[in-house]
């Protein structure tokens, strides 16, 4: 008995460290990518996030931050087969994270919609009424299952200040929404990278600039 129940504790051990190992690696590489100033170096964090991905493969946030790096390379790439391209594999990698959990969360809600407001920036004359519904739609699922999540707001932001004030969009509209996230953005921390908390630093930077045409 006293053998077994070395055993068995050589491999809670063994499974702990393996964890520990996994969220340090993703925590390490996605803040990396996340702090990257120039387009290649976001491009080699992301291919690091692949190989992080194909190494613990039956982690769903391994995948998670695989799809939202495309995706945030998708807005900065020019070419738009290119954009497509990237957001063709970040839906694969958020397809694999939804399988490995077992069924869709607030936060791969959130991500899908960030995806749909991505595949419609590439041509918004063509584009918006099918992705903007996927956007909205995505968004409102995500506030059924938790309406605490900072991370609708600063999309539903984003979405406003880059639209046009004529179709009721600008800095004005969009400020509300950046002040909510920012609320919820606060009892948040980034002690654990397998609980998403992306995102606040950027909505501070938009909101920043809301403020700044309210002194103008």
């Amino acid at each position: 008995m006293k053998k077994f129940a070395l055993i068995a504790l050589c491999t809670l051990l063994a499974q702990v460290a393996m964890a520990q190992d996994f969220k340090t690696t993703l925590a390490k590489t996605f803040y990396e990518f996340d702090s990257a100033k120039l387009p290649e170096q976001q491009i080699a964090m992301c291919n690091k996030l692949g190989l992080v991905a194909k190494k613990w493969n039956k982690e769903w946030t391994a995948h998670y931050y695989v799809a939202l790096a495309k995706t945030i390379l998708s807005y900065a790439e020019k070419d738009n087969p290119k954009k497509d391209a990237y957001l063709d594999d970040a839906e694969k990698e958020l397809a694999e994270a939804i399988s490995n959990i077992g069924k869709e969360n607030d936060e791969t809600f959130v991500l899908a919609a960030m995806i749909a407001n991505a595949r419609m920036a590439v041509d918004p004359q063509n584009r918006w009424m099918k992705f903007g519904q996927e956007f909205s739609s995505d968004l409102q699922k995500a506030k059924e299952l938790n309406p605490q999540n900072p991370r609708m707001y600063y999309l539903e932001g984003i979405s406003k200040f880059f639209t046009p004030k004529a179709y009721g969009g600008g800095k004005k509209i969009a400020q509300p929404y950046f002040e909510k996230a920012q609320t919820l953005f606060a009892p948040e921390n980034d002690n654990d990278i397998t609980k998403p908390s992306w995102g606040k630093k950027h909505n501070e930077n938009f909101l920043a600039e809301c403020k700044k045409e309210d002194k103008e």
